[in-house]
This record gives structure tokens, C-alpha cells and sequence, in this order.
């Protein structure tokens, strides 16, 4: 009996030592545990400069794929491209096919459509992009929603000869031939956090509504997020990070369940996709918290405007999504006219001018974007 009680007192201590560690020791339970991370500096030093002022970057080898070449020579030629995102129907990848569309009127020799699956599933998504290769088109644009899942349709298009870039959420490197990223990973991390200790302390406690564990940004968004709060905010209490598939009503339940379970514990929400945020938003303004449960995260402006205007939400964080888009149709159509290739270390992207390349085979769109009460009604998307 007493071997029994000791037992029991020894794996309460346990219990109790785990649920007090630091968020660095902490074990999330989301997914992105074992990525690869490079956090910022705490005090927002992200680069170096050398004695001239510029920028000391190493230029990593190019990684990405190569498309197996045929016998047309297609630079300056028409081509048709299809753009296969998550999913159709939301506003964020209606804003990066505004910008497809607006960069093909500007190039003139580029016909492209967006296609895809209703919900953000991988097979449906597959499906699609497989029966577009089957149709034969020049080019494909893509944003996954898994970069392992997606890998084998991407490589056949390009042993087909079809030209893939992608944009948003990348796949294995070698799956495609440039990926454009909205911002760096490790920046968005940093924006995320500085917002949610800036409003609510750095010993707040926050839970994070994402799409899911596998979505290859937000994993990674997480993971830089938890490198960067580890080293330079370690009193913040993680405490929970819940899935809603990118779906507006399950997300707002997400939220909700985050509101109920913790009460006055639960200082902040982090929303990690353009649905997520408005929701938790949502959420918090419906069950009267706003004053108490800060809400950030990633959004489209005019998702945001209601609870920006009222001061329940007190800043964005994202990028321009149009830009995005054109971003990448003009990536894709420099690959094709052959004034792009593997080494460079810049491209130009029409009106976006000069983009650089980090990572071997990523185009950086630029630094995250903050809308506030200040900016937010200047955007229109």
C-alpha cells in the first residue's frame, strides 16, 4: 500500500513539475515539433551589415526542380497557366488571382484561370492539378495544402514539361521550380509574438487557432514562433493550438472552445489563417472579452475592418495577397522567357520591382505588413 501511495505522489510531482516548465520545455502537441527553425533576434537585429551598409546574405545552392525541356523554345510566346491554390471561395485566394489576373493584362502573352478544390483537402487538390496536366497546359501555379502529399503530382508536371512555381505554401523543393513566399517564416514568428507581448505582457497566456498540424506555413509559422518566444519571451504560457480546416464556422468554435475552457486565463487567441482571425475576432467580440483576450493574427483587411474600427482588434498582420499573385505569374513567366534561372540571386516583377532570392529556390515577396486603425481602410481586399 505504501509502494501504491508513493507511486502516486511520484507521478503527481511529475505532473505538476510538467505543467510548470517554461515554454521552452513545454511540448506543443501541433505538428511542427521537429522543423527546422532560425529565430530572430529579441531585439529585431535580422541582419547584418557589413562595413559598406549592405546586406551580408549567403546565397544557399539553388534546391528546386527542373522542368524537362521540349523542343518549342516558348520565351515571349503565348502561354495558358492554371493556378490550383488550397481552395476557391475565400477572399484571400479570390485577392492572389486578382493579382494573377492583373499581371497576365500587363504581360499581355499569358492566359491564366484559377482552379481548385472547395475545401482545403489534399487529395482534392491533387486531383485537380493531375487532370490539368493531363489537358496540357504551359505552367502551373500552386499553393498546397500538404508539401510531402503534393510532391509526386508536381514532379510528373514537370517531366511533362510544365513549368511550376509556387506561392503561399510551399512544397518539397524539388517538386517546383521557385517558390514565391509572402515573407519569411521566422519574420511572421516575431511579428506575431512582439504584437501579443506588446498588448498583453510577456508572461500572457494564448492559445493558437491554425488550418491544420500538415499546412506547411502555418507549421512552420508555429515553429518559428515557438523558436522566438523560447529565447526571448520564455515566461509566455503556450496553451493550446487546435485545428479548424480553414473553415469559417469551426474556427469561430475553435475560438470559442479556447474563450470557455480557459476563462480569465486566456489572455490572447493567435489566428493563423485569413479565416481563423476574423473568426476568433468573432468570438471574442460576441462573448464580450475584447477587453481581456487580445486577438492577432493573420487577415485580409476587409475581414478585419469591424473589429479594427471598434478597437476589439488592434492590428493585422499579413501582407498584400494581390501582390502575391501577380508576384507569382510574373516568376513564372520569367522562368519560361528564360531570364530567370538557378543562381540568380533577383528577379523583376513588373510595378513590385526587384525581388530577392533567399533560400536556394524562394522568391521573398518582402516583410510582413501591419494594418491598424491608422491604415486599414486604405486596402480594399
Amino acid at each position: 500500500m505504501k509502494k501504491k501511495t508513493l507511486a502516486i505522489t511520484l507521478i503527481l510531482a511529475l505532473f505538476l513539475a510538467l505543467v510548470s516548465m517554461p515554454l521552452s520545455a513545454q511540448d506543443r502537441w501541433d505538428g511542427s515539433d521537429e522543423l527546422d527553425v532560425n529565430p530572430l533576434e529579441c531585439m529585431g537585429a535580422e541582419m547584418m551589415d557589413d562595413e559598406d551598409g549592405e546586406e551580408m546574405m549567403d546565397m544557399p545552392e539553388y534546391d528546386g526542380g527542373m522542368v524537362a525541356m521540349g523542343d518549342m523554345d516558348m520565351a515571349g510566346q503565348d502561354i495558358v497557366v492554371v493556378d490550383v491554390p488550397k481552395l476557391i471561395g475565400i477572399g484571400y485566394f479570390g485577392a492572389t488571382t486578382l493579382g494573377q489576373q492583373q499581371a497576365a493584362e500587363e504581360l499581355g502573352n499569358v492566359s491564366v484561370s484559377t482552379d481548385g478544390p472547395t475545401d482545403a483537402n489534399i487529395d482534392d487538390q491533387i486531383q485537380v492539378i493531375d487532370s490539368y496536366i493531363t489537358q496540357g497546359v504551359d505552367g502551373i501555379l500552386f499553393a498546397a495544402n500538404d508539401p510531402v502529399a503534393i510532391a509526386p503530382v508536381l514532379r510528373r508536371a514537370l517531366e511533362a514539361g510544365i513549368y511550376v512555381v509556387g506561392y503561399d505554401a510551399n512544397s518539397e523543393p524539388d517538386a517546383r521550380q521557385w517558390f514565391v513566399n509572402q515573407a519569411e517564416f521566422n519574420g511572421i514568428g516575431k511579428a506575431l509574438i512582439d504584437s501579443l507581448v506588446d498588448q498583453k505582457g510577456e508572461d500572457a497566456s494564448f492559445g493558437i487557432v491554425t488550418s491544420t498540424f500538415t499546412t506547411p506555413n502555418q507549421a512552420r509559422w508555429v515553429s518559428e514562433m515557438w523558436a522566438y518566444a523560447s529565447e526571448c519571451f520564455p515566461d509566455l504560457d503556450w496553451l493550446e493550438t487546435l485545428e479548424a480546416q480553414e473553415d469559417a464556422g469551426l474556427s469561430f468554435q475553435q475560438a470559442q472552445t479556447l474563450i470557455n475552457k480557459y476563462g480569465e486565463d486566456l489572455d490572447g487567441i493567435i489566428g493563423l489563417t485569413s479565416v481563423a482571425t476574423p473568426a476568433s475576432a468573432d468570438a471574442v467580440n460576441q462573448a464580450d472579452v475584447c477587453e481581456d483576450v487580445a486577438v492577432v493574427g493573420l487577415a485580409l483587411p476587409n475581414a478585419m475592418k469591424p473589429y479594427v474600427s471598434t478597437g476589439c482588434v488592434r492590428d493585422v498582420i499579413l501582407w498584400n495577397p494581390v501582390d502575391l499573385g501577380y508576384a507569382a505569374l510574373y516568376v513564372l513567366r520569367a522562368v519560361v522567357d528564360g531570364e530567370f534561372q538557378p543562381g540568380d540571386s533577383s528577379v523583376m516583377a513588373g510595378k513590385l520591382g526587384e525581388l530577392m532570392v533567399v533560400n536556394g529556390s524562394e522568391v521573398l515577396l518582402g516583410p510582413p505588413f501591419v494594418y491598424n486603425m491608422d491604415n486599414i481602410d486604405d486596402f480594399d481586399f
